[in-house]
């Protein structure tokens, strides 16, 4: 009996946290991107491009695997795409702590004939709490992500807590 009560709360909890969450992305985003949740990302897909847009510093701490860094307060556009696939069509994952500063570079994007642009829900907080593994800036294994601040980082329930 313990445990069905026990699975009961956890489960109310997690659908509790979710539904915060879902009301934080809709207080901040448009929704002018698609989401794509991390239960429907494949990091290891050789034809996506992961673009973190968090500043450098939060991405050394830790990034999804083969991420490229665009950054958000310097983004430069015609940079990014140098970096990017000829084919617009190319799938592109635009990725920040919960999904609220990589819709702007989403829209920018799609703005620029992208077609195939999606913005990951939760961001790296939801990747690294769904279990997923991200990497520091040598590409190894990590526990630490960047957590922003105190204030956003209470979002980050898995891995250790960097604020630096």
């Amino acid at each position: 009996m313990k445990k069905i009560i026990f699975l009961i709360v956890l489960t109310s909890l997690n659908s509790f946290s979710q539904k915060n969450l879902k009301q934080l992305l809709k207080k901040f985003n448009q929704e002018s991107v698609p989401y794509i949740h991390v239960e429907n990302l494949n990091d290891k897909d050789e034809n996506i491009v992961l673009l973190d847009a968090r500043e450098p510093r939060e991405f050394e701490v830790s990034h999804l695997n083969k991420a490229i860094c665009v950054g958000y307060d310097h983004f430069d556009l015609q940079k990014t795409i140098q970096q990017l696939p000829e084919d617009k069509n190319n799938k592109i994952v635009v990725y920040c702590s919960l999904g609220i500063r990589s819709e702007d570079i989403a829209e920018q994007l799609k703005k620029a004939g992208y077609k195939n642009v999606f913005n990951l829900y939760g961001g790296i907080f939801e990747w690294k709490n769904k279990g997923n593994s991200v990497v520091n800036k040598n590409n190894k294994p990590t526990e630490e992500v960047h957590a922003f601040d105190k204030e956003w980082g209470v979002w980050l329930t898995k891995g250790i807590k960097i604020y630096e």
